[in-house]
């Protein structure tokens, strides 16, 4: 190849780059009579974090797979970073950061010799990955901690350290599959923090999560997953609007459910639920249907209902994962 179309080749890459950082196509994969992935489609523009939602089971860790070249999909098509995930997996695996549900790094030597470890394995020259690795200390808050023996860490400080080992080659793209889990809050945030640096500074990432506030806090855009397919994909806010406000209505009487149900209903658009043991109804405003309080307080005592409560509440992510996947969450009950 001459250098005029190496130039080419690159110039091509940085192209597709800059419209997606993670483009699928139509992505199938099967586990013998497992058909874990079926027509997945998915794009991520570079610089955004992205969080992949779905029951267990729906596809998420295998598509993560897939993308990061551990595992071959059986159809489809799929780019990191511009290049192919098959025929171009070496450079691909040279775009990415991966940091799996538990952390990888080496309990037995200290923090600092884990991130040059690192840095040596992926080539960078031992000065390049001293001072990879102490760059990396400073950033995440853990020079201090930097010579002690992981053993010591606490789980927050070893998943930091493990998402410190995925950056030690500063990958455009990175992958992080289900980050917090088993986490206490405070390490939570201390995650949450550092993942929000690396999207200010441009980094494009892809999360699963099975924590939805997760999802909310961190991502511009959500996928839905489930059975192998994105069944929803857009920003949080978008996705929620979709759900609709959820409205609660608790009654003086229980005898007064069936005409409070039936104004409920012609106001908000939905099918009402109703709990005779706790004389509420809830309903859910679908379609994007403006419901004011003071509007719906005044139907009411219209109609003659005495309510003790009446509430309005916005919807969030839960009640989106709730109901995009109330079918797969009933066959696995």
């Amino acid at each position: 190849m001459t250098a005029a179309s190496t130039d080419a080749t690159r110039t091509a890459g940085t192209a597709r780059t800059e419209q997606a950082a993670i483009e699928v196509k139509g992505l199938h994969k099967r586990f013998g009579k497992t058909e874990a992935l079926r027509g997945l489609d998915l794009t991520v523009p570079a610089g955004t974090v992205c969080g992949l939602l779905g029951p267990n089971g729906a596809g998420k860790t295998t598509a993560v797979r897939v993308l990061a070249t551990l595992v071959a999909p059986d159809q489809g098509t799929a780019r990191v970073a511009g290049f192919d995930v098959v025929r171009e997996a070496d450079q691909v695996r040279r775009s990415i950061g991966l940091a799996g549900q538990h952390a990888a790094v080496d309990e037995g030597i200290t923090g600092r010799d884990n991130l040059r470890l690192f840095g040596r394995f992926h080539r960078l020259g031992a000065r390049r990955a001293r001072q990879r690795a102490d760059e990396l200390l400073e950033r995440f808050d853990l020079t201090e901690a930097a010579d002690r023996l992981v053993r010591t860490y606490s789980g927050g400080m070893r998943r930091r350290l493990d998402l410190m080992a995925s950056l030690v080659t500063q990958p455009p793209v990175l992958f992080l599959d289900e980050p917090t889990t088993g986490l206490d809050p405070r390490s939570r945030q201390e995650i949450w923090a550092s993942i929000r640096e690396l999207a200010s500074a441009g980094t494009t990432v892809l999360l699963t999560t099975q924590y939805l506030d997760e999802a909310d806090q961190l991502a511009d855009a959500v996928a839905v997953v489930d059975h192998g397919m994105v069944i929803a994909h857009g920003p949080p806010e978008q996705l929620k609007a979709a759900v609709g406000t959820r409205i609660e209505v608790t009654l003086a009487e229980a005898g007064q459910l069936v005409p409070a149900a039936e104004l409920l209903a012609a106001l908000a658009g939905g099918e009402p639920g109703t709990d005779p043991d706790r004389r509420t109804i809830t309903v859910v405003a679908r379609g994007g249907l403006p419901v004011e309080l003071l509007r719906l307080v005044r139907e009411l005592d219209a109609a003659g209902v005495a309510a003790q409560d009446v509430a309005l509440r916005s919807p969030s992510l839960d009640d989106v994962f709730l109901a995009l996947t109330a079918n797969s969450i009933e066959r696995a009950a």
